[in-house]
């Protein structure tokens, strides 16, 4: 077997604890464009409905696919009902065109960053760190990863806050595409992904029903997890299903550490250095909750 199918080897020199680390670091500074108030002030100015998140998460996060139909989004966003992001999506183009929508998240991660890391936006370290990271998100294979090929085809902003914001969308989405291809060789399907994953303690059921499946479709996919010995009959997983999910978070590790081997290890520890401050910034700023249903920090 080599490495690239499965085990937790290096992937062409890049430690899959490493590659795990880089995205626990980029994560939080990509996802606070769905919280940050600013951004909601921009999507309130172009028409979205604000007094909840998903109105304009569906816009901001598909916008670099296109006016793309609800059916495209939930093919590539994968673990949300399809009736929820028919919901958000179906009328999202007629609120604001997707070209509209680029420009106002652009223009509220501005904000967003501004006001977190204050004199720091211009700080050289910060745009050491946006070449570092910008030079990963360019070296990254798109092919059959939508999200990731959608934004890398945007152009650049000038500014390298604004590169740094965009490096870590292309990188987490690129991850996020290989994550689900990873579940689908594992044999899980939408609402399986997020019972398994619930099932390890990755996040609570609760936090997880925010992707819109009824509690038929829950308990559906339950049984079906359990008549494949996956879960208990409480919905905890039992060691095939822990041993399971485990594989599926290699593989993800593993699709997404290509992008890395553009750079020096020195590179990696030096990006790795360098964007702590802005991590321990966001996650101070209070913005994003405590619990995901990416499991961050419990996988």
């Amino acid at each position: 077997m080599s490495q690239h199918e499965g085990g937790a080897g290096v992937v062409g020199g890049v430690e899959p604890a490493r590659v795990r680390q880089l995205w626990h670091l980029l994560e939080p500074l990509h996802a606070v464009l769905y919280y940050a108030p600013e951004v909601f002030e921009e999507a309130a100015a172009l028409g979205y409905d604000t007094k909840e998140r998903w109105p304009s998460y569906f816009p901001f996060r598909a916008a670099p696919l296109g006016a793309v139909d609800a059916g495209r989004v939930t093919s590539a966003f994968y673990s949300f009902s399809p009736r929820m992001v028919a919901e958000h999506v179906d009328a999202a183009w007629s609120v604001a065109p997707p070209e509209a929508v680029l420009a106002a998240r652009l223009r509220g991660i501005d904000r967003a960053y501004r006001a977190m890391f204050g004199d720091r936006v211009d700080s050289p370290e910060l745009a050491e760190a946006a070449a570092l990271a910008r030079r990963a998100a360019e070296a990254a294979n798109t092919a059959g990863r939508p999200l990731a090929a959608a934004n890398a085809a945007l152009e650049w902003p000038d500014a390298p806050h604004l590169q740094l914001w965009q490096a870590a969308t292309i990188l987490r989405e690129h991850r996020g595409d290989g994550h689900l291809a990873a579940l689908l060789v594992a044999g899980l399907d939408p609402a399986e992904s997020l019972v398994s994953f619930a099932a390890i303690g990755a996040a609570s059921v609760e936090r997880f029903e925010s992707r819109g499946w009824s509690e038929a479709e829950w308990t559906a996919a339950r049984e079906r997890l359990a008549a494949r010995g996956l879960i208990d009959a409480d919905g905890t997983a039992t060691e095939a299903g822990r041993a399971l999910r485990h594989r599926v978070e290699e593989h993800t590790d593993q699709l997404a550490a290509a992008p890395w081997q553009s750079l020096a290890p020195a590179d990696i520890d030096r990006l790795v250095e360098l964007l702590g401050d802005y991590w321990v910034a966001v996650l101070s700023s209070g913005l994003l909750p405590s619990e995901t249903t990416l499991g961050i920090g419990k996988v």
